[in-house]
């Protein structure tokens, strides 16, 4: 019964969206310092209990949101600015992950150790793991699948709208027949959901900056960067997290 169900979702959802390929969704990245320093096993439990103090027991995430431009041949995920509690506008990050599906390309701004870097390179597909498991995410009917990333040692689930047929989704993730609506990293360390979805011509945001600043790297560097800070961090019982991305 239940894979007959999972059979009909597919086959419904496939034409239940009826407004294009093409649009922009806001998501809401929510991190929650309280798994996370639990899990550096590297850290001593000092270390743990004064960090652990500082954000509180009732950590409720610390919170950013950003946009994701997409169509059925690119995307764009850049985080976005948002007015402050006190009424002034935070600068948002330089933040950037760019794919180009048809020719295979990617293209990344982040910030790593306090310094710029640009990543360009060929695409790489996450390698997927669909599941029969459904639920419901900003009103869309959403299937699960599952990766990891093994540079930090994290499990990956997604969260996809078969019925918005394009392979986009948020920061580095991509690659499955339908758009991820969220993402939950390590047991819901980071939860990063879709809270609107419009569909509407977006092909001006979706053009690159013609000059991008930062430090050329290719996607091998880059995993080996990631790979000695986490390496360093734990040899010397600091929190890596502080100066990559979790």
């Amino acid at each position: 019964m239940k894979r007959l169900f999972v059979l009909l979702f597919l086959i419904n959802s496939t034409t239940g969206f009826s407004q294009g390929t093409e649009g922009v969704v806001t998501y809401q990245r929510t991190q929650f310092w309280t798994k996370i320093l639990p899990r550096l096993t590297f850290l001593s439990q000092e270390e743990k209990d004064r960090e652990l103090r500082t954000w509180g027991s009732d950590d409720t995430g610390w919170k950013t949101k950003y946009q994701l431009y997409f169509n059925g041949k690119e995307s764009k995920f850049v985080e976005i600015q948002e007015q402050s509690e006190y009424g002034y506008n935070r600068r948002p990050s330089e933040y950037m992950i760019y794919r180009n599906f048809d020719q295979e390309k990617r293209v990344e701004i982040e910030e790593i150790s306090a310094k710029q870097y640009l990543v360009e390179d060929s695409l790489v597909t996450p390698s997927w793991k669909v599941l029969n498991k459904i639920k419901e995410v900003n009103g869309e009917l959403c299937m699960m699948a599952v990766t990891e990333d093994t540079i930090r040692g994290q499990k990956i689930v997604a969260w996809f709208a078969n019925n918005i047929a394009v392979s986009a989704g948020p920061e580095k993730y991509f690659g499955l027949p339908g758009l991820i609506m969220e993402l939950d990293i390590d047991d819901g360390a980071v939860i990063i959901s879709a809270i609107k979805v419009e569909m509407k011509p977006v092909s001006e945001q979706l053009v690159l900056p013609k000059k991008i600043k930062g430090k050329k790297i290719g996607a091998s560097d880059y995993d080996k960067l990631i790979a000695g800070i986490i390496r360093d961090s734990n040899k010397g019982r600091r929190n890596p997290y502080w100066s990559i991305r979790y």
